[in-house]
């Protein structure tokens, strides 16, 4: 296992916080054969001090569009971090985006999408899937059935609290389930990303 917790993507820097995970995702590139982006395990989860230090010695945040919190885990397993990585991040003048699988608040015991909302420029919640049944087929979640409403209430109450929400879905699920995700993401005032599968 290494120890990286910060790699680059295009244009973008991304932080890798936890390898714990609430879904097991029959799509995620965390099961791949060849990493794609290194070796992104991790023995040991980072304290935000470290990230900060790590981002302060290596990199310009102005060099890059975005900070992501992305990595082989649920990013909000260290919500605590996140924060204080952001308030580094826009002290600096950058921008942050969060990938997530919107089980945050279900993860920390507590409604976090407040919070969230605030430090966040992004929040892209991985959708999936159109409805429970669907989403437990194909991302197996610690939550079960209840793991799909729980992740849509989390985009809901980003949305309400004023957070720019962003759904996304793979291309993979086809034309006829994008247009459903299209249509979920328009009820609750979300905007809709279709990702190409890797």
């Amino acid at each position: 296992m290494g120890q990286q917790y910060v790699y680059t993507v295009d244009n973008n820097l991304y932080i890798n916080l936890t390898n714990r995970c609430s879904n097991r995702c029959e799509f995620c590139v965390r099961y791949y054969d060849k990493p794609i982006y290194g070796d992104l395990w991790i023995k040991d989860e980072p304290t935000a001090e470290q990230v900060i230090d790590i981002l302060e010695r290596e990199y310009d945040i102005s060099d890059y569009g975005e900070v992501v919190f992305c990595g082989y885990g649920e990013p909000t397993y260290k919500f605590d971090e996140i924060i204080k990585i952001c308030d580094y991040v826009h002290s600096k003048g950058g921008r942050t985006r969060i990938n997530t699988n919107g089980q945050g608040s279900q993860i920390n015991g507590r409604d976090i999408s407040g919070e969230m909302s605030k430090n966040m420029d992004t929040i892209n919640v991985s959708l999936n899937a159109t409805d429970k049944v669907k989403y437990d087929a194909i991302c197996h979640s610690d939550y079960g059935l209840e793991a799909f409403d729980i992740m849509l209430d989390f985009a809901r109450n980003c949305v309400k609290a004023g957070g720019n929400v962003v759904l996304s879905v793979v291309d993979c699920i086809g034309q006829e389930e994008i247009a459903k995700a299209r249509k979920i993401a328009e009820e609750i005032g979300a905007k809709l990303r279709v990702r190409e599968l890797l």
